[in-house]
């Protein structure tokens, strides 16, 4: 009986392990990977949620970022993670609501002792918005930026500071491009459609574990399947409701279109984020769309969520 009982607790506990923590969870679980979310919102004012960004551990310590909007770091505060361990921060793409809060993150980490080189990986520009390289120089540039007294973090200048590294991927060609690697994680990314604005869907492969952003899109490319194939979290954003049309369908894909890419790439787990006024209280409705195609575990994504691989 004690043996049939301890074994009911662990399949319990590891049933758990893959449920979100709601809300009020610092860091996640000692082991493993987990995502978490530090901004579900999107650029809203009115919606009691930081904008997008996402946060991934590994066995206890932060070491992606996964854009940065506004409120992100406030809530990488509190998720007691440190700025030192993220090995590289990934942009979708560079809407405010996506990117606001960069400059917070490296000003703040000159009070962290972070000493190494910190790659940010984006998509390239055109007439509406920098490439990821301009981006960066934009804000930091110590002739020209916006925040020029943070110029030493693209040259390393004063000899206590690390340094800035861009990456600029090509959104014009719709095929999977590598990102940030390293002895345990290997990142890529595939350009979407997000109307005029150059956008990447991105992939984080850690072993046999894989999790995939959507960050905003239409799915005009249809390229997202492909790349969330068999993943084990797809975090898809929910910005418009069922039905939408004009300016946001071109930018953003409603519930039935993501559950259709769910169940073509056979994901293992939906979460939906980017959550705004216009589909916040709508949650059966787009269940109920996702669910004439999807019909695995979905998640409505909050602030601080953790969520297991």
């Amino acid at each position: 009986m004690e043996t049939l009982h301890t074994l009911l607790l662990s399949f319990l506990l590891a049933l758990l392990s893959g449920l979100p923590q709601r809300g009020q969870a610092a860091s996640c679980g000692p082991t493993g990977i987990w995502l978490q979310v530090l901004g579900s919102g999107g650029p809203e004012i009115d919606d009691l949620r930081a904008s997008s960004s996402y946060l991934v551990w590994m066995d206890g310590h932060a070491r992606v970022l996964i854009d940065t909007g506004g409120g992100s770091a406030y809530n990488f505060e509190r998720s007691t993670a440190d700025f030192g361990d993220i090995r590289a921060i990934l942009f979708t793409h560079f809407h405010v609501d996506h990117s606001a809060d960069l400059s917070v993150y490296i000003k703040a980490s000159y009070f962290t002792g972070r000493d190494t080189d910190l790659p940010i990986y984006g998509p390239n520009g055109n007439r509406l918005m920098p490439d990821t390289g301009a981006f960066v120089r934009a804000l930091f540039d110590g002739r020209t930026g916006a925040f020029k007294y943070l110029g030493d973090f693209l040259t390393g200048g004063d000899g206590d500071s690390y340094r800035i590294v861009p990456h600029v991927l090509d959104t014009n060609r719709h095929v999977e491009q590598p990102g940030y690697q390293d002895e345990r994680l290997r990142t890529t990314a595939v350009a979407v459609h997000h109307g005029p604005i150059p956008a990447l869907a991105w992939k984080l492969v850690f072993g046999d574990k894989r999790l995939v952003f959507s960050g905003d899109m239409s799915n005009r490319y249809d390229t997202l399947a492909r790349l969330a194939k068999d993943a084990d979290v797809l975090v898809a954003h929910n910005a418009i409701p069922e039905g939408m049309g004009g300016v946001a369908r071109a930018l953003h894909m409603p519930p039935s279109v993501i559950g259709a890419i769910a169940a073509r790439a056979r994901v293992k787990k939906l979460v939906l984020s980017h959550r705004m006024r216009r589909t916040l209280g709508k949650e059966a409705e787009t269940s109920r769309y996702i669910r004439k195609h999807y019909l695995g575990p979905l998640f409505f994504a909050d602030d601080m969520d953790c969520i297991g691989l």
